[in-house]
């Protein structure tokens, strides 16, 4: 049974649309002569953090002023995008952020925290360390811990998944990074709410297989490390909840490596002059390495971000990916 109904996830895009239009799903035939697919993109790196995490942000902290109008405020750890959500609706409904990071973090990710009103806190080698230092900050400052995968998160994030599946309900497959497990959790519950029989593939780094591994055995399998460049899915300890989800409705899990991270976000600028983060180029690099068995099909590429940071891009624009 979906972890949602169809009237939660109507109820969300009531939200999130108060903040934000729909996101465009452009198909670019650059990328399908690429491919050998017929490519729509998702292109989540048009919201007003670059991201489509400021969508669970919305809701989460919208639903959380409803319940809790009281509430001094809250904190949450990250990577970058799952934080800029929290600050940017922290703010939109007036109240006090604390973001913590890692230490190395991305620092164009880090100042838009701040300019979107958070306190960031920079504490740990990895997201792991930071997850576990806000759980003691949150009980010292008495703030709201506000989890990386909740089903109010999902009530926002799915509202991508239906603006997706109301324009192209044909689609045969759809890519999706897996960080925390939010993106992929609500294309396989808008999917199956609107009785789809499109096929949905996880994308993880090589470097950080802990959904993958977890699909495999069918139950949460944790990693020692996720050192990985793609930031968005370097997880090493998933959602229970969300690996169950993952396990019932997604297709296959794909792992990427470094490097073909790096020439998917090359694709895809050369293709269609937007600029992935190292992420949300993962779908296009899974497409790519699934090239053979995909040709001819109708496919979803979810670009979930924008936010790669500069000296990261320029090495991008070196590499010759062709056309």
């Amino acid at each position: 049974m979906p972890i949602l109904t169809l009237d939660q996830v109507h109820d969300g895009r009531d939200i999130v649309h108060r903040h934000m239009p729909p996101t465009p799903t452009h198909h670019w035939p650059l990328l399908s002569n690429r491919t050998g697919c017929e490519v729509w993109v998702k292109h989540e790196n048009h919201t007003p953090t670059g991201a489509f995490k400021v969508r669970g942000g919305l809701v989460y902290l919208s639903k959380l002023k409803e319940t809790e109008p009281d509430c001094p405020g809250v904190i949450s750890a990250t990577r970058g995008n799952h934080g800029q959500s929290v600050a940017r609706a922290a703010a939109a409904v007036g109240m006090k952020s604390v973001i913590v990071v890692p230490h190395g973090n991305n620092p164009e990710k880090n100042a838009a925290m701040k300019a979107f009103g958070a306190e960031l806190i920079e504490h740990g080698e990895d997201f792991q360390e930071a997850l576990e230092f806000t759980m003691e900050l949150a009980t010292e400052r008495g703030l709201h811990l506000v989890p990386a995968f909740h089903p109010w998160l999902l009530m926002g994030v799915s509202t991508y998944a239906l603006e997706l599946f109301e324009a192209h309900r044909d689609l045969d497959t759809v890519y999706v990074p897996v960080g925390m497990g939010s993106g992929i959790c609500s294309l396989i519950t808008v999917r199956d709410l609107l009785g789809l029989d499109t096929k949905l593939v996880g994308v993880v780094a090589e470097n950080a297989p802990a959904y993958a591994l977890s699909f495999d055995a069918g139950k949460p399998v944790s990693t020692n490390t996720a050192d990985t460049i793609a930031d968005g899915v370097a997880c090493r300890a998933p959602d229970a909840q969300a690996v169950k989800i993952i396990c019932e409705g997604a297709d296959r899990i794909v792992s990427i490596e470094e490097d073909e991270f790096l020439d998917a976000m090359a694709a895809y600028f050369v293709d269609t002059h937007n600029a992935a983060e190292s992420a949300a180029a993962g779908p296009l690099a899974g497409l790519l390495k699934e090239r053979d068995t995909m040709a001819g099909k109708k496919v979803g590429l979810i670009m979930s971000g924008g936010n790669s940071d500069r000296e990261m891009f320029r090495d991008v624009l070196a590499r010759n990916v062709g056309q």
